[in-house]
């Protein structure tokens, strides 16, 4: 297998996907060979030529960060999902197993990156610096969207498949013609990259050869079809039919996805375009709590993935290095058990949104058209009797 895939201009990706042979189906390209692994599932850290010079600065006190990363995102998404099961959110979308992907790539960002991401991307929302209560502002049907992306540089969570990655690429050509060394990173899922906007996206990002990081997380299904069914050779083989150079990584190896990453971003800013990264990884939870997963997917197949835990491979890595103190996994309780009370807090006094809010934020200024329809309405809800939310819309006008 080769090490190297070639770009365009030339330049070459460190540990890059392999070629399985054109047309060569393979038993499941989710799993198998070629995968670009630092941290074994059972904690042993793998010496990488390549990759090792991306993570010379991070020394124990990076490694139990990152450990507390993976582990209050998953309390996050936890509590997201009870809060759902009690009726305080309509829907949930759950990351869980995927912890290592979104820290590993989320902490190797620049502060002016920005990111489009899938409405699963939570962790990197929280590596962004998102207010906790706008995560789930959404989802509680309070908002049409959660944040404000300039911000934290991140585009609020696109629901259209695959659409994310034509805004990253725009943005990214935006990035090309002011001559800024920034780069847009856009995520989604294996399912994403049957879409054309996926497809259309790469296009536009090779022929212009703009700064844009496209990150796949295999987590082995869309909804409830596997990834064995949409494609016949790795999803990071893909990329190469477009121009782009791909990296091929153990999406549950958190120290892996950020060496990956820093590789795509470097590459982008020295001018190199746009690089494709496959994180392999697992859904273990639904694709969203509206879906039972159990209808479709073998319990073997879960039990798998488990012993391939992102956290507990962490665990076992800061075990092995004497870090896994007493102190430590308390200190994470800790901060994850504050987190999620946060959360839940900002969840449930959340005020409810008022009728005429639906007209706020549409413009970026005033606009005669917007304001005669907000007028009307007005006067709709004023027949109901309660004109106090009208009266004062009126009155402010």
């Amino acid at each position: 297998m080769s090490t190297d895939r070639m770009g365009q201009d030339g330049a070459s990706v460190p540990g890059a996907a392999g070629n399985t042979g054109a047309g060569t189906p393979v038993e499941s390209p989710g799993a198998g060979a070629g995968l670009v692994q630092l941290i074994t599932p059972s904690g042993e850290r793998v010496s990488h030529p390549e990759f090792d010079p991306w993570l010379q600065d991070i020394a124990d006190e990076q490694l139990c960060a990152l450990f507390e990363d993976m582990t209050v995102i998953r309390r996050i998404d936890v509590e997201a999902t009870a809060l759902q099961r009690q009726g305080e959110l309509a829907l949930w979308p759950p990351l869980l197993g995927q912890e290592a992907a979104q820290i590993g790539s989320g902490r190797a960002l620049r502060q002016d990156d920005f990111v489009f991401s899938s409405y699963r991307e939570n962790g990197v929302a929280y590596c962004r610096g998102v207010d906790l209560t706008d995560i789930v502002r959404v989802w509680r049907g309070n908002a049409s969207s959660g944040w404000d992306p300039y911000s934290i540089n991140m585009a609020t969570p696109q629901i259209i498949i695959g659409a994310q990655t034509l805004h990253a690429t725009g943005y990214a050509m935006g990035i090309q013609n002011d001559g800024a060394d920034s780069v847009a990173v856009t995520y989604f899922g294996d399912g994403a990259t049957s879409e054309g906007d996926v497809n259309e996206a790469m296009v536009f990002a090779a022929s212009f050869q703009v700064p844009v990081v496209f990150f796949c997380t295999n987590n082995h299904w869309a909804i409830s079809e596997p990834v064995r069914l949409q494609s016949h050779i790795q999803l990071a083989d893909r990329a190469a039919g477009f121009g782009i150079p791909s990296l091929r990584v153990d999406g549950n190896d958190v120290l892996a996805v950020m060496a990956a990453t820093r590789v795509a971003l470097d590459r982008a800013r020295r001018g190199g375009g746009p690089t494709f990264i496959e994180a392999v990884s697992y859904r273990m939870g639904p694709h969203t709590t509206a879906d039972d997963p159990t209808r479709y997917r073998d319990a073997n197949e879960l039990e798998d993935w488990a012993a391939k835990d992102p956290i507990s491979r962490m665990e076992a890595l800061l075990d092995r290095k004497g870090l896994l103190t007493a102190e430590l996994q308390q200190q994470v309780r800790d901060r994850a058990d504050a987190v999620a009370r946060e959360m839940r807090t900002g969840c449930t006094t959340m005020p409810d949104p008022q009728p005429l809010d639906v007209f706020k934020h549409v413009y970026s200024t005033p606009n005669t058209w917007l304001d005669r329809q907000q007028d009307h309405y007005a006067r709709y809800l004023a027949s109901f009797g309660d004109p106090a939310e009208a009266v004062s819309e009126e009155g402010a006008r």
